[in-house]
């Protein structure tokens, strides 16, 4: 495993808000000291059910064998394991801002040549160029800029040499949620102005929507 040193990436850039990334660094502080360091209910999934569902639609985004992939936003790089038992000679690379998840990461994955650790903020300029992008739950919070999610997705698309694969929620979220919920049609008309081809995925779990972008 390559693990790069924090002053790699540039943790405030115009993308995000240091504001914003208080409020999720405390989110998942109280996540952890609720359920444990370690576990799927620390990074804010409800179930490791629901994150497996997630993740199985994005391994359909294409053929990742001798490919590179970068998981923005990886947490305990939980997709890792996912993607190596479906591809063979894959490069991954996990970005992950939040300090005490990426720890989680560094000790699970320390042995594994094929990983590349990144602390600091996914959409950063500096993270590198990969054949794929992956997003699972990652662009879900919250934004005191309307125009985040849009803008997220355009850098992450322009990140990407081949393709691009996210996840969003649609609904099931109270009033009040550091959480953000989307229309597809709407995110999805967006995408179609910027990529090639496009591909909407629903009905894999409640609330739950995926999208391929494809150069």
């Amino acid at each position: 495993m390559c693990f790069l040193p924090t002053n790699y990436l540039t943790m405030a850039n115009d993308a995000t808000d240091w504001g914003d990334a208080e409020t999720i660094f405390r989110y998942h502080k109280r996540l952890i000291d609720q359920y444990g360091a370690g576990t799927t209910r620390a990074q804010g999934w409800r179930s490791f059910d629901g994150q497996r569902a997630r993740f199985d639609v994005l391994c359909q985004i294409a053929n990742l064998s001798g490919h590179s992939v970068l998981d923005a936003g990886c947490g305990h790089a939980d997709l890792f394991p996912f993607l190596t038992k479906r591809f063979s000679s894959l490069t991954y690379y996990g970005c992950e801002q939040i300090p005490d998840l990426l720890d989680v990461a560094i000790q699970r994955y320390r042995r594994a040549s094929q990983v590349t650790l990144l602390p600091g903020d996914f959409l950063a300029d500096t993270v590198p160029m990969t054949d794929f992008v992956l997003a699972s739950g990652s662009l879900n919070y919250r934004h005191s800029d309307a125009r985040f999610i849009y803008k997220a997705i355009e850098t992450l698309f322009d990140n990407c040499r081949i393709g691009l694969g996210f996840n969003l929620l649609s609904g099931g979220v109270e009033a009040g949620n550091l959480l953000q919920t989307y229309d597809p049609e709407d995110i999805s008309s967006f995408c179609e102005r910027l990529a090639k081809s496009v591909t909407l995925r629903t009905g894999y779990w409640p609330d739950d929507f995926t999208l391929f972008l494809y150069k």
